[in-house]
């Protein structure tokens, strides 16, 4: 009986160890969104950058599911469902967090997203989804405090952001949160592969109404090299690589558990810049990316509080 809990025990770490490798993947894909929505809007409105986006995922996601064996559509008692993951995913929160990193910093936006883990934290206790853990409400502040040390360590100046940027951003944000968190028992029923096809291209149709006013096909292939490299990135890189690593991650762990990665994002965007643009190292970076490593342990080493949502055979 020993021998054989402790091999369920090795096994069950051996492919969590995946999950937060692809986790870690997602992390560095999600530090280069900022950059990259920034430079694009740098020639393009917001609203055209974030249309190009999801209309680029979409196909993508439709190719996926041509090529993904199970039905192709959602059950019709799921589409209410999959329309609201899809107006939190794309009108809601993309629209919001773009307009708002507009008028804003990509620190500050990174800040305000550092909440994230907490959001989703309190919202699946209130849904029932997770019970409440010391170890975990410890580990989410403590990621928490290294994220503030980690982007106020320059100064307030550097992460300070307008008023609107602040609500908008603060906005979708709070969207993200409810995405993850009712997302999660979606992705556990139908499969990351489907379950994020689904939403993404519920996200790209809510968005068509605006297609006439806000696609500019020509002022956007007249955009420069970099800035279409930057929608290329957002549209395949984070919106259908790093969206598969979340809905996948959630099929494993609890929401509150792949959350917390994304208070890694600051970290990992400091150190990209070090290599890239050549930035120097701080203080602020070890003590700070120090303390959201210790948050992210913490939150991982958590006992499992909530059981898993049954997975659905196709």
């Amino acid at each position: 009986m020993g021998a054989s809990t402790s091999e369920a025990g090795s096994s069950r770490q051996a492919s969590l160890g995946g999950v937060y490798a692809a986790l870690l993947l997602q992390v560095m894909i999600s530090a280069g969104t900022y950059l990259a929505g920034k430079r694009a809007m740098e020639e393009l409105p917001p609203v055209t950058v974030v249309l190009w986006r999801f209309l680029l995922s979409a196909t993508i996601f439709c190719l996926l599911l041509a090529f993904t064996p199970g039905p192709k559509l959602p059950p019709r008692s799921e589409w209410r469902r999959v329309l609201m993951l899809g107006l939190l995913a794309g009108p809601i929160n993309q629209m919001l967090f773009f307009y708002g990193l507009s008028h804003s910093t990509a620190a500050h936006a990174a800040l305000l997203y550092a909440l994230t883990p907490l959001g989703v934290y309190l919202l699946s206790l209130a849904r029932g989804h997770e019970r409440a853990s010391s170890r975990s409400t410890l580990g989410i502040l403590t990621a928490l405090a290294g994220v503030v040390v980690l982007l106020l360590g320059r100064g307030l100046a550097s992460a300070r952001g307008s008023l609107l940027g602040d609500l908008l951003i603060l906005a979708a944000v709070s969207a993200w949160v409810v995405y993850t968190t009712e997302g999660k028992p979606f992705a556990a029923a139908y499969g990351p592969v489907r379950s994020t096809s689904w939403s993404m291209v519920a996200a790209a149709l809510l968005l068509v109404p605006v297609t006439p006013f806000a696609l500019a096909p020509t002022r956007t292939l007249s955009a420069s090299s970099p800035a279409l490299a930057s929608i290329a990135y957002l549209a395949v890189l984070t919106s259908v690589v790093a969206y598969l690593i979340w809905y996948y991650a959630l099929t494993k762990v609890s929401a509150s558990r792949v959350a917390i990665f994304s208070n890694l994002q600051p970290a990992m965007t400091a150190l990209a810049a070090w290599l890239v643009l050549g930035e120097s190292l701080h203080w602020e970076l070890a003590v700070g990316g120090g303390l959201v490593l210790a948050g992210v342990r913490l939150t991982q080493s958590a006992p499992p509080l909530a059981g898993p949502v049954p997975v659905e055979e196709s």
